[in-house]
């Protein structure tokens, strides 16, 4: 999330043209998310940079999550982050399943970004990195706070794992 806005479609009247607030700037912070739909609940950390050390944290802080006694998969796109290479700790109560590449449509994780985007951090120009990390941790803070929204957005029938 940042200061370098993307277009966004909204809804406008025919022929109009609304005008959109876009932030030329270009600060930047990192949402690391994960969520858990069977039990509506999140992961997630703010930071300012993206490596295999901010992942390390974020796993940390998936791996505290898990129920006990439970086992997370953490399901991850190609991104070079997400790569193993030795360098990520990963706790023993998760595994890793990165995806083939080119298919967002298989991570669930990718509709908690769009609500986010959709609901909380869009049509906003934020006047300093501080504030984007606000954003963002209010944002998370409010997804979270609902574990029928997490429900609702990132459930997926085949990902459904029984003990029967």
């Amino acid at each position: 999330m940042g200061q370098q806005g993307s277009l966004t479609r909204i809804w406008a009247r025919r022929g109009s043209r609304p005008a959109m607030l876009r932030d030329q700037r270009h600060g930047s912070v990192w949402l690391f998310g994960a969520v858990c739909a069977a039990r509506g609940v999140g992961a997630g950390l703010v930071t300012s940079c993206i490596n295999a050390e901010a992942m390390s944290l974020h796993l940390d802080e998936i791996g505290f999550h898990v129920a006990p006694g439970a086992h997370a998969v953490v399901v991850l796109d190609g991104a070079g982050w997400h790569q193993t290479g030795g360098r990520l700790r990963v706790p023993d109560n998760i595994t890793l399943m990165p995806l083939p590449p080119y298919s967002p449509e298989l991570n669930p994780v990718e509709n908690v970004w769009e609500y986010l985007r959709q609901n909380h951090l869009s049509f906003t120009v934020w006047d300093t990195i501080e504030a984007i990390v606000d954003a963002c941790c209010s944002a998370w803070n409010k997804l979270v706070s609902s574990p029928q929204t997490i429900t609702s957005i990132a459930a997926r029938e085949w990902a459904n794992v029984s003990s029967h």
